[in-house]
């Protein structure tokens, strides 16, 4: 049964706790065959709420925002066409790649490449999963599309996969592939 014991500044409210019982639950898991209830996490409080590093103190950094929230808004923002608020989840250097494009790096870009191609589209998720990966977090989300095409016919039922990549709190990048060409062609 492995048991983890980890000491962490004080400061970080009950769902940043739970999502690094997670976090450290599943990277047990990943290696050793141990089902959840096998795992024991303990998180120990530093009462003081400051660290020392370099021989100076410092406070505790506040927790990084759940990379799949953040893909989730972004997300919720593109289709509910709130441009502004999609744009200030996006870091520096953002890039996209959809299928049969370059890579693009403004929802500009988007939106003038999407436009000839259908009038909306609506996602339905079946899943939305986030993973560590170094410095970044990567996330997928994949489930089926619904929408209209230009000429104003409904489609529903196309697959997609997109994949992120998150930094400090922000997405840096998206990859998407789903079905679309297929789902016009019938």
């Amino acid at each position: 049964m492995p048991i983890v014991e980890a000491r962490i500044p004080s400061g970080y409210g009950p769902d940043d706790k739970r999502r690094l019982v997670r976090a450290l639950t599943d990277a047990i898991r990943f290696v050793v065959p141990a089902r959840d209830e096998a795992v024991t996490v303990t998180l120990h409080d530093d009462a003081s709420g400051h660290e020392a590093r370099e021989g100076s103190l410092h406070r505790s950094a506040p927790a990084l925002p759940d990379p799949a929230r953040l893909v989730l808004a972004y997300l919720n923002a593109m289709e509910a066409r709130d441009i502004e608020t999609a744009r200030s989840l996006l870091g520096p250097g953002f890039r996209m790649t959809f299928p049969g494009t370059a890579p693009m790096t403004s929802l500009t870009e988007l939106i003038a490449w999407a436009k000839p191609r259908y009038r909306f589209v609506s996602k339905t998720y079946e899943a939305v999963e986030a993973f560590p990966s170094g410095d970044i977090a990567v996330v997928f989300a994949r489930g089926t599309l619904a929408g209209e095409w230009p000429d104003g016919t409904p489609f529903s039922g196309i697959r997609f996969i997109d994949r992120f990549e998150v930094s400090e709190g922000q997405v840096i990048r998206q990859d998407v592939w789903n079905d679309l060409a297929e789902g016009r062609a019938t």
